[in-house]
C-alpha cells in the first residue's frame, strides 16, 4: 500500500483517523544513525509504526525496530512528541491518517541490519550523509532533534 504524506498543504486531504505511533532515534557507538528506506513511499525514516494493543510504547518502539530493521535495541529516553495536524498521510486505501508519534532515543543491543516487508534499504549512516538522503520534513526535524540532545523533550 503506497502511501502520500502532505505537510502544511492547503490542498491536502482532510483526515479520516487518528493513528498512535512510536519511532526510534538509535545511534550506535561509532554515532551512526540506524535509518530505513520505506517501501511504501521510497524515502529514508526512522524505524517505527502503529502502537499495539497490550504494549505500553516503548514497546512498541522496540517491536517495530526490529520488525523493519533485525536490530533489537533499548529506550533510553524522550526526544518528543510530534502531532501537527497539518501533517496527513493518505494512503491508497482511501484511509487519510494525521499521525501521533512519540519519538524516542535508543541504543542497539543486538542484531544485525536487515531488509523487511516495510524497509528496502537498513543502514547506519553517518551524520554528514544524512543531507543528500530523501526524508521528510517530519522525520528530518526528529533527527535534528535527536542529534541536538535537547534538555526537555519537543512537543506540539
Amino acid at each position: 500500500m503506497a502511501r502520500t504524506d502532505y505537510l502544511d498543504d492547503p490542498d491536502a486531504p482532510d483526515p479520516t483517523s487518528i493513528v498512535i505511533a512510536a519511532s526510534a532515534f538509535v545511534i550506535d557507538g561509532g554515532g551512526r544513525l540506524l535509518m530505513i528506506r520505506r517501501t511504501d513511499s521510497g524515502l529514508h525514516a526512522l524505524p517505527g509504526g502503529r502502537h499495539e494493543l497490550g504494549e505500553t510504547m516503548t514497546q512498541a518502539a522496540v517491536r517495530e525496530t526490529r520488525e523493519e530493521t533485525g536490530v533489537d535495541i533499548e529506550v533510553t529516553g524522550l526526544i518528543g512528541i510530534y502531532s501537527n495536524p497539518a501533517h496527513v498521510v493518505q494512503f491508497t486505501d482511501g484511509e487519510v491518517r494525521q499521525e501521533f508519534s512519540i519519538c524516542f532515543r535508543a541504543r542497539p543491543v543486538s542484531g544485525e541490519p536487515r531488509t523487511s516487508d516495510e524497509s528496502t534499504e537498513v543502514r547506519w549512516v553517518e551524520p554528514p550523509e544524512l543531507k543528500a538522503l530523501e526524508i521528510h520534513p517530519s522525520i528530518r526535524l526528529r533527527i535534528e532533534h535527536g542529534f541536538e540532545q535537547r534538555s526537555e523533550p519537543y512537543y506540539t
